[in-house]
């Protein structure tokens, strides 16, 4: 096995910049970077030493190297950890000494999958320290690091264990029964394999919840020119990020941004106003937002109570009664209550979808936006509470949890059948499959090297 190495902290500058080795010629390395031959760390313990440049005439940094020796490390291999000063340049430097010292960097993901590969990990906790290091709230955090404490393969272990009983119960009989099995321990597999089924049934419908709180929810403001778009994506923002002015079309191209709802990540997408125009640039920004409304998760339609209904606006809101959508009634704070409710009224009665159920804001002084907020993730949120439980997130984990699911319903129809055992057998032998991809041990190759493509490099 080879020596790898990689940046293990963001590129960038920085108050402290760690590179790690892992491999047989770790150590070595780490001596010569040192220029001390007979430097035999503690493993465990940080040292303070001089690091020297490729010509080992030269200090570049004084630097914390701690050793952590294998089996004991998180790659199971030899790990060097070298904590130098965050300059850029004072990195490649360091780097550029270990490749040429006999190391090689590593690929994405290389120091977790040599981790699964020593049985540090397995696929579900490696999977999950990518998650936790794209978190992005802290519901998001805290499910990454109970599915990195093991916490999902512990729950699929018994599952797992239950489902091979059955299947020795039905290979025995095909070695050695010459007879069918009878009823009654047909009837008694058919029972364990009803609560296999419901316990892979209970972790798979976690996964609304739980890839809500990782991926989030994509959301356009959509409307005609100056209905107020940006002045309310800045205000769900808390900051200026768009342009206002009062002159219409003044956003062209889309903008986005990320912020949170009741630890929801949101995935804001402010459009250029939906008109008809002869700009031959605001014309590539309204075909834009018109593609953005079919592949968004919730549109924000728009429309202006200051002013007289429009063909456009109709015409917006009639676009957007098939997909999930809220109608916002913007600038309340320019009517009266009169005028807003007749506006409501009449709005209403020319749509026959969506305008019953209108939010009232106004983005400029922050009327109704938290009624908004809500209204955002409410059509997004569980019915039931999942906090207390672990949750699924990953579609690559639900996929096989229900591929499993499906497998043995269909060797449960297989036994109601009076089908050989043999035939049986086949779903079961394929659940079990699945369930062993989800945490690495049927995983093939092709599919470990796209999972772990899509981890940082130094991790």
């Amino acid at each position: 096995m080879d020596t790898i190495v990689a940046l293990a902290t963001p590129i960038g500058r920085s108050g402290i910049g760690v590179i790690r080795l892992s491999g047989p010629d770790s150590l070595r390395i780490a001596r010569s970077l040192v220029r001390d031959d007979a430097f035999a760390p503690e493993p465990r313990t940080a040292h303070l030493k001089h690091i020297y440049d490729e010509s080992g005439s030269q200090v570049i940094d004084r630097s914390l190297v701690t050793y952590f020796q294998a089996p004991h490390s998180f790659t199971g291999d030899d790990v060097v950890e070298i904590s130098c000063h965050g300059s850029p340049i004072l990195l490649r430097l360091v780097l550029d000494v270990c490749l040429h010292r006999g190391a090689r960097m590593a690929d994405a993901g290389e120091f977790s999958l040599r981790s699964l590969a020593n049985g540090r990990i397995d696929l579900t906790e490696a999977e999950a320290i990518r998650d936790l290091i794209d978190a992005q709230t802290t519901a998001a955090a805290r499910q990454a690091a109970r599915q990195m404490r093991g916490e999902f393969s512990h729950q699929l272990q018994p599952i797992k264990d239950d489902l091979v009983g059955v299947i020795v119960v039905l290979e025995s009989a095909l070695e050695f029964v010459e007879d069918d099995l009878p009823e009654i321990q047909i009837q008694n597999v058919r029972s364990k394999l009803d609560a296999i089924v419901h316990e892979i049934a209970k972790i798979a419908a976690t996964f609304r919840a739980g890839n809500l709180i990782r991926e989030g929810i994509r959301v356009a403001i959509v409307g005609r020119p100056n209905v107020g778009k940006s002045s309310l994506f800045n205000t769900l923002l808390g900051s200026d990020r768009a342009i206002v002015t009062e002159i219409a079309g003044t956003t062209r191209d889309q903008i986005h941004e990320k912020f949170t709802i009741e630890n929801i990540p949101i995935s804001l997408i402010d459009t250029a106003g939906l008109r008809d125009t002869n700009d031959t640039v605001e014309k590539i920004g309204v075909e834009r937002s018109r593609r953005t409304m079919a592949d968004v998760d919730l549109v924000i339609a728009m429309v202006d109570v200051s002013e007289k209904r429009s063909d456009d606006d109709l015409q917006i809101l009639r676009s957007v009664e098939a997909s999930p959508h809220l109608v916002v009634l913007n600038k309340i704070d320019k009517v009266t209550p009169a005028v807003f409710r007749r506006f409501a009224d009449e709005l209403r009665d020319e749509i026959s979808s969506g305008a019953a159920a209108h939010i009232s804001v106004s983005a400029k002084t922050g009327a109704g936006i938290e009624s908004l907020r809500k209204a955002i993730v409410e059509p997004f949120s569980p019915n039931e509470s999942n906090e207390s439980g672990f949750l699924v997130s990953d579609a690559r984990h639900y996929d096989l949890l229900v591929r499993s699911r499906d497998e043995i319903l269909s060797s449960i129809e297989l036994l109601q059948e009076k089908s050989s055992e043999e035939i049986v057998l086949v779903g079961l032998h394929n659940a079990l499959r699945f369930l062993g991809e989800i945490t690495g041990e049927t995983t093939t190759e092709d599919v470990l090297a796209r999972i772990f493509s899509t981890f940082c490099i130094g991790k």
